[in-house]
């Protein structure tokens, strides 16, 4: 089993920068793809970004594309989600997720591991 822990959440200006850690346990996730999802109240959950076992291939949703930046750090267990020119529309509980095919994946029901999510909030 892997457990995932995300840290890094918090209250940012609309402009601002957030960088999001999501920390495994349990297993080493070296050879997991992993990503970051996000739900706004009264919104289904959606994608924000993934990427591959190695670290090399990265997939981001249009509306984060450009702005936010994801990273994974094999050594240390954890993946990262730079977050930057952040605005309302961001605000959402963001959730880190892991699997154990080695591509990146857009579908939350293709991940097996979930965290309990940490709150973004941008204010205007």
């Amino acid at each position: 089993q892997v457990q995932l822990v995300e840290s890094g959440g918090g209250l940012v200006q609309s402009g601002g920068s957030l960088r999001l850690s999501c920390t495994a346990s349990g297993r080493t996730v070296r050879n997991y793809a992993m990503g970051w999802f996000r739900q706004a109240p009264g919104k289904e959950r959606e994608f924000v970004a993934a990427i591959d076992w190695s670290g090399i291939m990265r997939l981001y949703a249009d509306s984060v594309k450009g702005r936010f930046a994801i990273s994974k750090d094999n050594a240390k267990n954890t993946e990262y989600l730079q977050m930057n020119s952040l605005s309302p529309e961001d605000t959402a509980v963001y959730y880190c997720a892991a699997h154990n095919n080695r591509a990146p994946l857009r579908t939350p029901s293709e991940y097996n591991y979930w965290g309990q999510g940490t709150q973004v909030t941008v204010s205007s």
